[in-house]
């Protein structure tokens, strides 16, 4: 007798609820078919055992005891070894339990010209890439697309399994595939996008990515990957104008996209704009705290500190425990150098935990900048009894020794923090400046070598080396390159400029050398080295009357420099009288 379909049958739910009795009596089941979670194909089981054990297997994994549910299919499987679908449920049962190695080789027991579920094809390619076996997972992947060319997850699921292991050419060739049977897929043109942004075709996948977008308006990856795009292109208003049309047209709640658009804005030094986003958020929800201090910063930026402490002072008043709130409100006040409001602040959060490493490093800082060297020893060593590994309080010990020309406690402190983060470049330079003191010279160029090796760009260590070679006569050629390279990143710092003059003069091009000596000038107006320096060049030059001049300036800024005193009266020009109503007047 042919079977009632399942959706026929009267008996249904009385053999759901008492299998037992079924097998027991031992009459044959009407053929049984369970639908797949995705409800595309129906496996049938027809042997009542097999059934029976299925049905346990069911009800075990319905009351997630997997180990169970596996014995269950196990046994089923027994008395219908050539069932796909319980074959499929123990492969996946083994891959959730994470069972690499059973998992496989269940799934590999499975023809693949059986498998009729574009669920399985999808699971059984997960088994086995997420057990390495990434040529079986691609092979599955190919079959199921050839029987169901339309199925957009077959395609994706290729595509990025191909994409993860980065053969690119692969990958596109597979979403250009999918475009042959559904040529508006947005999602084949994000990936395609993708593709093109790790070969760095930024055209190519700036084009996919606004296709993409055309076809789906509220495809937020696209968005967020054409934003990237666009920024690292250096074109930030195009960014601008796309997340403003998403917010416009698509989602005006989205809070992340508007936070990047604050951040555009603010790289564009855009601060009415900015502001005017935040005032939105604020709008939508007053208690944003992430939108108060972002407020504030913006405000900072822009100078307006009145209105940043304001900020913060409003988001105290109803959250008094924030501590990091209240800890940037003490670096406002730095900014604006009222250093004992800074130090109150930072102490009343230190009322509240005694152990906020932040206000503790804050405060020895201020202290150090106060030269109140007492305090902030103190707070700094309560600094690196909390957070030992921190480079900062190491630094900040280093230069408050220095302040008080204690050097060897300098050394100490500073060796004592590159030993907790030896990659510390700011450590090793200003650890060089302390052997500097100490007259260990072969020290400092180790040093600064390997701030340099850890940050080719520290445009000070670049600097110090450069400047201490010439200084002392010795690799001159370097010493121009190595300042050089200092100008380079900050050419309106009148030091740097000074010390490239100054190599410049020790290996002899001095015309060069007057032109940046003057330039420095111009820059710092009140450095009597770079004066001292400008003499020395003038008298090379024979213009003894512009060479007095500079020296003479050198030491109305510093009356100290008696070597200089003695080089002007061996020079000839006299006896070195200078006054504090000469200091202004001398220009280069």
């Amino acid at each position: 007798m042919k079977p009632f379909p399942l959706w026929l049958s009267p008996i249904r739910t009385y053999i759901l609820s008492i299998p037992l009795l079924i097998v027991s009596c031992g009459i044959a089941p009407q053929p049984v078919f369970h639908e797949q979670a995705d409800s595309s194909t129906i496996q049938e089981i027809t042997h009542p055992q097999a059934y029976f054990h299925f049905l346990r297997g069911s009800l075990s994994e319905l009351n997630n005891d997997s180990s169970q549910a596996l014995e269950a299919y196990q046994a089923g499987l027994r008395f219908d070894p050539e069932s796909v679908f319980l074959k499929f449920r123990i492969a996946k049962l083994h891959y959730a339990l994470a069972h690499m190695a059973a998992a496989v080789d269940m799934a590999q027991q499975i023809p693949v010209e059986h498998i009729t579920n574009v669920r399985m094809f999808l699971d059984l390619s997960k088994i086995f890439s997420g057990a390495g076996e990434r040529d079986h997972a691609l092979q599955i992947l190919a079959v199921g697309q050839r029987k169901f060319p339309l199925e957009s997850r077959l395609y994706l699921s290729h595509g990025n399994l191909l994409l993860n292991e980065k053969d690119y050419l692969q990958a596109e060739k597979v979403f250009r595939d999918f475009l042959q049977y559904v040529p508006d897929s947005a999602e084949a043109y994000y990936y395609l996008g993708i593709v093109a942004a790790e070969k760095h075709s930024t055209l190519e996948a700036l084009g996919h990515f606004e296709k993409a977008i055309a076809l789906n308006t509220s495809l937020e990856r696209a968005y967020i990957q054409l934003v990237e795009l666009l920024e690292e292109s250096g074109e930030s208003q195009q960014a601008i104008t796309l997340i403003e049309t998403y917010l416009k047209d698509v989602n005006a709640h989205h809070r992340e996209f508007r936070l990047r658009l604050i951040r555009l804005y603010v790289a564009q030094k855009d601060a009415e704009q900015a502001l005017g986003h935040l005032d939105y958020l604020l709008e939508q929800n007053p208690g944003d705290l992430h939108a108060q201090v972002r407020k504030a910063q913006v405000y900072g930026e822009q100078g307006n500190f009145t209105a940043a402490i304001e900020e913060l002072d409003s988001v105290l008043r109803d959250r008094p425990n924030e501590l990091r709130v209240r800890d940037f409100l003490g670096l406002l006040y730095e900014e604006i150098k009222d250093y004992e409001r800074a130090i109150q602040t930072y102490q009343a959060n230190l009322e509240i935990d005694p152990t906020f490493f932040d206000s503790i490093l804050h405060l020895g800082f201020v202290s150090y900048r106060l030269e109140r060297n007492d305090e902030a020893l103190s707070y700094l060593d309560q600094a690196v009894t909390l957070n030992p590994k921190r480079p900062e309080p190491y630094l900040l010990l280093g230069l408050t020794y220095f302040q008080l020309k204690d050097y060897q406690k300098a050394k100490a402190s500073l060796e004592e923090g590159i030993h907790q983060d030896p990659s510390n470049a700011e450590l090793h330079f200003n650890l060089g400046t302390a052997y500097d003191k100490l007259d260990r010279f072969g020290e400092v160029v180790k040093e600064m070598e390997q701030a340099l090796k850890l940050n080719p760009e520290h445009a000070d260590a670049l600097n110090y080396l450069g400047y201490s070679y010439a200084d002392r006569g010795i690799n001159v050629e370097e010493a121009v390159t190595l300042t050089q390279r200092a100008v380079a990143i900050k050419p309106h710092n009148g030091y740097y400029v000074d010390s490239l003059g100054w190599a410049l003069f020790k290996v002899g091009r001095t015309d060069e050398a007057l032109e940046m000596m003057q330039r420095a000038v111009a820059l710092v107006s009140d450095d009597p080295v770079i004066y001292e320096h400008l003499g020395e060049i003038f008298l090379l030059q024979k213009e003894l009357e512009k060479a007095r001049e500079a020296w003479m300036h050198s030491l109305q800024l510093d009356s100290t420099n008696d070597a200089l005193k003695q080089r002007f009266r061996d020079t000839g020009f006299g006896e070195p009288v200078p006054t504090l109503s000469q200091q202004s007047t001398y220009t280069p």
